[in-house]
């Protein structure tokens, strides 16, 4: 195993063990950009993520949403506004969330640790940005 892949999967176990259930993705992205992680990029509905980290790049190939052949959901911006609030309130688990942002048209999302934004892409070029707020951690 990498040295990549070891820091990053200790850094997600520390963020699982202490992230709260109301407002966690701040946490986990605090102690992943405290491990080096730069960037994470997600493809769905292949639920594929790529991790950018001072130790080097690292994919995570997770459980596909769909299989086979199937629409694109249009991009709603207000459906996938809907799915953040949902998931920041600790209302959905991951897999939901996924599922939900896809269903709003989601194709890929982009998390930029250094400047604390979520970047949501449309098969289309849309794109809806949010900034998470700073947490400290002990």
């Amino acid at each position: 195993m990498s040295t990549a892949i070891e820091n990053l999967q200790a850094a997600q176990q520390r963020a699982m063990a202490g992230r709260p259930t109301v407002g966690g993705f701040p946490y986990l992205a605090e102690t992943l950009r405290r491990a080096g992680v730069t960037c994470n990029h997600w493809f769905l509905p292949s639920c594929q993520s790529l991790y950018l980290t001072k130790d080097g790049a690292v994919v995570d190939q997770g459980t596909p949403l769909l299989s086979g052949t199937a629409d694109v959901p249009p991009f709603d911006q207000e459906a996938l506004v809907a799915a953040l609030r949902t998931d920041q309130a600790g209302k959905s688990t991951f897999p939901e969330f996924l599922l939900a942002t896809w269903r709003a048209g989601v194709v890929r999302y982009d998390v930029d640790f250094a400047a604390r934004t979520c970047t949501y892409y449309g098969c289309e070029g849309e794109k809806y940005i949010e900034d998470y707020p700073a947490v400290s951690i002990d």
